[in-house]
């Protein structure tokens, strides 16, 4: 590395370098030079105006900090717009059939489409266009300003400069035009006396009033809604300030409401001030008047069309939105003419005919109505009943009155014959007696059976065997053969649990007696019995 040994410093040269900084800082001392002879701030840290130590920097400089590795294809120029390079005498092969350039074909021209194009004409061949490529970094590409002439916004300050130019002249025309005729009048009423002749100075000086307070209003000042305090954008300050803040025209605190945020006051804070005098009557007067009725009747109409399936969004395409909103309003227009002209045709128009009688315009008729004081009708003219929205008296099926008109047994029916069917036919006084009659002999039916009804026998229990069968009223028990067949049904069950002691030859007898069939039935095990467990 050189300069190897200068990189290490005694502790007196830290010191008198230390000292020799702050100087710096101070003020005192002239400030450090780098390479190129340009002074370095003294505030910069070291390790900011120090270079790396692979640099082999002598010196401090900040020629590390900036960017030394450029590209040399980089360049801020742009597009050299609209021009030409080359002017054709005819058409050449591969060039453009409508304008002639070599530089685009026909579906890239921008010309106006030719009757017949210049392939066939060779004829008036537009020149060539310029084209150029150029090699943008990462920020060139991005940049929304690269290739803007900042030249052209001059027109803009222009157009608005003109614009508040006429503005100031006129209104002192109109200041000072509105001073003379007030002058004008004074003069003719009373002798003008050198005090007033003052004051008339005064007030004709007031209308050269500096500028920028009479052109206040024009001033474009920053709107900030946000809570982190940033601006959403300008708004220009459209009120003279002269003219009294709105929210300090009624000073009523039951009055109308005043946000300060929005600065926004929807109602109107005179309403019982002259209309002709009043200057502001709320924000609503600009909602309910002007083309505010017009946009809010756009956007009603883009949404019931957009409920009833057409493709419409006045966010979203705004010019057709308005363009199907103003053939509605026409379609409209020639729908009305057209009923009207239909009612007309068919019923007469009475305006255009003759003129009508005098008892009709004076409304002169044998009626006679009496009135209270009060206005209200006494005696000749009843109240209109209102009538529904479904047919009335209307009767069908020769009946004499209408359907809903009888009800009995939470059923619905025609009075004149108490059916209860709505399609049925009328059957008049006959059928409410026949109905009747078959009411009565149904009465007198049921009654007649409950009396007839008798008691249920009782079913006598019969006797039953022990094994099931009725018992014979002779049947007679022997004591000893019952014994006997409970010992050979104990033997038997023996037998069954141990098949060695059953012999080869073991023949039963089919036969089985009463006596037999009782001692089955004792030593038989029931496995719904609870205490079968405790038999044996």
């Amino acid at each position: 590395m050189a300069t190897a040994s200068a990189a290490f410093k005694s502790r007196e040269d830290h010191r008198k370098q230390l000292e020799l900084e702050e100087a710096r800082k101070a003020g005192l001392a002239p400030a450090e030079v780098d390479e190129d002879g340009k002074e370095i701030n003294p505030h910069i840290p070291q390790y900011m105006s120090s270079a790396p130590w692979y640099l082999n920097a002598e010196r401090p400089s900040l020629k590390h900090q900036r960017k030394w590795k450029s590209d040399p294809n980089y360049t801020k120029s742009w597009y050299d717009r609209g021009a030409k390079i080359h002017q054709a005498d005819k058409y050449r092969k591969g060039a453009c059939e409508n304008c002639g350039a070599m530089t685009h074909d026909v579906k890239s021209c921008m010309d106006r489409p030719r009757k017949r194009g210049a392939k066939w004409t060779n004829m008036h061949i537009a020149p060539d266009e310029k084209i150029e490529t150029f090699e943008l970094d990462y920020d060139g590409k991005r940049d929304r300003w690269n290739g803007y002439d900042a030249s052209t916004y001059a027109r803009v300050i222009e157009r608005y400069e003109a614009r508040d130019e006429a503005r100031r002249k006129y209104l002192k025309e109109q200041q000072l035009k509105k001073l003379e005729e007030k002058n004008n009048k004074q003069d003719g009423e009373q002798e003008v006396s050198d005090e007033e002749d003052e004051d008339d100075d005064l007030k004709v000086d007031e209308a050269k009033v500096d500028e920028s307070k009479q052109m206040d209003f024009a001033k474009v000042e920053k709107r900030v809604r946000t809570t982190g305090g940033g601006s959403t954008g300008t708004v220009r300050n459209l009120r003279i300030r002269e003219d009294t803040a709105k929210y300090l025209l009624n000073l009523d605190v039951n009055s109308a409401y005043y946000d300060p945020k929005t600065r926004s006051m929807r109602e109107d804070p005179l309403p019982d001030a002259d209309p002709n005098e009043k200057f502001y009557e709320g924000d609503n007067q600009y909602r309910l008047s002007g083309q505010a009725l017009e946009f809010k009747d756009l956007n009603i109409h883009a949404w019931e069309a957009f409920d009833k399936g057409q493709d419409i969004h006045m966010q979203a395409a705004p010019s057709q939105a308005e363009l199907l909103y103003k053939n509605y309003k026409v379609i409209k227009e020639k729908l009305k003419s057209k009923t009207k002209e239909t009612i007309m045709e068919k019923y007469g128009n009475a305006a255009s005919e003759g003129e009508l009688p005098m008892e009709l315009l004076l409304g002169q008729s044998e009626r006679q109505v009496e009135y209270d004081r009060a206005g209200r009708v006494i005696k000749g003219m009843e109240m209109a009943l209102p009538k529904s929205k479904y047919e009335e008296d209307v009767y069908i099926n020769n009946h004499t009155t209408i359907w809903g008109s009888w009800w009995k047994d939470h059923l619905w029916g025609y009075k004149c014959c108490r059916q209860t069917v709505r399609n049925s036919y009328c059957t008049g006084s006959a059928g409410i007696e026949a109905a009747e009659a078959a009411t009565d002999l149904m009465k007198a039916n049921i009654a007649r059976k409950a009396a007839n009804e008798e008691a249920p026998a009782v079913a006598e229990e019969k006797k039953l065997a022990t094994w099931g069968t009725e018992v014979p009223d002779d049947l007679v028990l022997d004591e000893k053969l019952l014994a006997e067949a409970l010992k050979k049904e104990d033997e038997k069950r023996r037998e069954e649990k141990d098949e060695r002691k059953r012999k080869y030859n073991v023949r039963y007898n089919d036969e089985v007696t009463a006596e037999e069939m009782e001692a089955y039935r004792m030593k038989k095990i029931h496995h719904d019995d609870p205490m079968k467990d405790f038999l044996h």
